[in-house]
């Protein structure tokens, strides 16, 4: 299922997330076209056994690993998914609250992988997926009975929030369990619990509207 839009009108525009997407096209730009991407990569990823070795020199890399992506294909699916989602999120907690949000939710991801792999791995993480799955998190508790316009096949219908991205994290397990190669799986799932967990927090214990 791939999600065209969300039935859910949010109420201010989303400064943070045309902010965000700018940010990443940047950072894609200057990876593959103005320098060495495998420096760059190799630089600004986040790389767990590095980081275990000296967090004090690294933890600037749980940061700019969010704003580096791999290749086209991944930096448009991941600031697609940016698009559909974030605007309620946004709406919901005001842009200086969402920015951290989406801030804290990506450095738990690249944690919650890096614990995974035992902080052994040196295989450098990258890409904005860790922070987006928070906001998938926040998405499904705050708006589980949206409805997601999805493509199944070639037809679009209308999905339940709650049925979408249920579906989406069970294909991280599903993936994970598999074995496919090149994907942090763990920070999709750990991003998604970071979401689900931050969100009663950063609302501040505000009576929740559900579409």
């Amino acid at each position: 299922m791939f999600p065209l839009h969300d039935i859910n009108r949010a109420h201010r525009r989303p400064y943070m997330v045309y902010l965000l997407v700018v940010l990443n096209l940047v950072g894609f730009v200057y990876t593959f076209g103005l320098t060495d991407p495998a420096v760059v990569i190799g630089a600004y990823g986040f790389v767990p056994a590095r980081f275990v070795a000296d967090p004090f020199g690294e933890w600037i890399t749980l940061f700019s690993s969010m704003f580096l992506h791999g290749s086209l294909l991944h930096i448009l699916g991941n600031m697609w998914f940016l698009w559909v989602f974030g605007d309620n999120i946004e709406d919901r907690l005001g842009h200086g609250r969402f920015l951290l949000f989406y801030l804290l939710g990506g450095v738990a991801a690249a944690l919650i992988q890096g614990l995974v792999s035992g902080f052994s791995s040196d295989v450098p993480m990258i890409g904005a997926s860790g922070a987006i799955s928070a906001l998938l998190g926040a998405y499904i508790v705050l708006y589980p009975r949206a409805l997601i316009l999805s493509l199944i096949g070639w037809i679009p219908v209308p999905v339940p929030a709650v049925i979408y991205l249920g579906y989406w994290l069970l294909i991280q397990f599903v993936g994970d369990f598999m074995g496919e190669e090149g994907i942090a799986f763990w920070a999709h799932i750990g991003g998604f619990l970071a979401g689900v967990v931050l969100i009663r927090w950063f609302e501040g214990g505000q009576t929740v509207r559900r579409y």
